[in-house]
């Protein structure tokens, strides 16, 4: 690992690993919400034609590709709030029609190779510069910021969008402002991940962080951790294994939904033979049982064998103070606040 810290170009890789992992998660947070999933994949093809028309005029392709893909994102909201029935038609041609002028401007331009065309479209963190790192990070602390300081408010409009707009929210500004942030974390991603596979670095760490929160907050810190954790473990595995960097990156972060899956399996089966183990026991609580007794709510608990156990009917509850029980009333927190912030 000290080699790889050795190498000034490694270092910038890792800086860059770590903006792009904690902003797409976060972004992607609220496009799995909305059901918008893999918007980020057709953004990413009009930025190709940014990052095209960069390199033909001699300027920065990050900057071109920014504009590209934020007039994209707008474009996507303001015909999805249209409604109409060729809305469809229109992404499909926008989306479409960007990678193709993208490809068409890039073999035309004496500055590129397909080496070159393949770095944008699948990643090449190796040949991020320090001008790059300086403006990704510039975008990726915006992205965060902006997400963070309006995670309530975009909840409530990807929760409820009827509902929130009865309440009197710009609910369009929201979701324009969201697109706008999907259109950003694409830009910064490109040179990690790649346009073609930054969808899979928004989305993925979410569905593992569904699998072990209990909350909508600690979905969006458990999905930033993970995006970090496969980013950086990405970076590393492709240095030491000569690979593309943003392929091993998406291929970890399903390695770690697929572990993450089967451990969250068998601790729920774990759970649920311990809850019914719970419920069958023919021991009778009572003042004289022996057991501690725990006030919950508007009953008593006692403590038996590690498990919280409440008379219920027939038969006895177990309330572990860690279960859907807790998961609920989180929930409801976040519920609750999204509610205050529409009004």
């Amino acid at each position: 690992m000290s080699d790889l810290l050795a190498l000034d170009f490694m270092r910038q890789a890792l800086v860059a690993a770590v903006l792009v992992g904690l902003a797409a998660p976060l972004v992607g947070t609220f496009l799995v919400q909305r059901r918008m999933s893999l918007i980020g994949d057709g953004i990413g093809h009009v930025a190709l034609a940014g990052v095209a028309v960069g390199i033909l005029t001699g300027s920065m392709p990050v900057l071109t590709a920014l504009l590209a893909a934020v007039a994209a994102a707008i474009g996507v909201e303001l015909i999805r709030a249209a409604g109409r029935t060729s809305g469809d038609i229109a992404l499909a041609v926008m989306f479409y029609g960007g990678i193709a002028l993208g490809v068409v401007l890039i073999s035309k331009s004496s500055a590129t190779s397909p080496a070159n065309l393949t770095g944008y479209l699948f990643g090449a963190i190796l040949t991020t510069s320090r001008t790059d790192i300086v403006v990704f990070a510039v975008l990726a602390v915006v992205v965060v910021a902006t997400t963070w300081l309006l995670r309530h408010r975009f909840f409530a409009v990807a929760n409820d969008e009827e509902y929130a707009r009865a309440a009197g929210m710009p609910v369009r500004g929201y979701n324009i402002a969201l697109s706008v942030l999907t259109a950003v974390t694409v830009v910064v991603s490109m040179r990690v991940v790649g346009l073609l596979l930054i969808t899979a670095l928004m989305i993925i760490p979410n569905a593992s962080a569904q699998i072990v929160s209990r909350s909508f907050r600690s979905s969006m810190l458990w999905a930033s951790l993970i995006g970090v954790l496969s980013s950086v473990g990405g970076v590393v595995v492709s240095f030491y294994a000569e690979t593309p960097s943003g392929g091993t990156i998406v291929v970890l972060a399903i390695a770690a939904f697929l572990v993450i899956s089967v451990i969250g399996a068998a601790v729920g089966r774990a759970r649920r033979a311990a809850h019914e183990r719970a419920e069958r026991h023919e021991h009778e609580h009572g003042p004289a049982c022996g057991h501690p007794a725990i006030a919950h709510e508007d009953h008593v608990d006692y403590l038996h064998d590690g498990h919280r156990h409440a008379p219920h009917h027939d038969h006895y509850d177990e309330h572990d103070g860690h279960g859907a029980h807790d998961e609920g009333a989180h929930d409801e927190q976040d519920d609750q606040r999204a509610e205050e912030v529409s009004r």
